[in-house]
């Protein structure tokens, strides 16, 4: 009888390496990918609780739909695409707003924020 609890302290090790595999494959994954400053996010949180009344039912809304953008494109993307909507909309450098218009490079930053921006209207209802 003394030979299996001898057989379960062996395979002890086994179990603890077995635990700890589980334990770290189960680590969020997207918490490496969280590359967005706190700064950023804020930024879009003030920016769109202005654009929405400035409520609480904003925030909530607002702090998820940056969450969700970040979850779906990294956050040197966002920051072109939203250098490029910004000189845009102010006029570009000297009024050349043609050179944040139209590179294709640009075009494409500018339309992933855009399919960001809707998934996150559809996740934070």
């Amino acid at each position: 009888m003394g030979t299996p609890f001898a057989r379960r302290r062996h395979n002890a090790p086994h179990f603890l390496a077995i635990g700890l595999i589980a334990a770290l494959a189960a680590r969020p994954v997207h918490a490496e990918v969280n590359d967005y400053p706190t700064s950023a996010r804020a930024d879009y949180v003030i920016g769109c609780m202005a654009a929405n009344g400035n409520t609480r039912e904003a925030l909530l809304k607002c702090s998820c739909a940056i969450d969700a953008i970040a979850s779906l494109m990294p956050y040197s993307h966002y920051e072109e695409a939203e250098t490029a909507l910004s000189l845009q909309a102010g006029g570009g450098v000297g009024g050349r707003v043609g050179l944040f218009r139209d590179p294709p490079e640009i075009k494409a930053v500018i339309e992933e924020l855009h399919r960001a921006q809707a998934e996150a209207n559809l996740q934070c209802r």
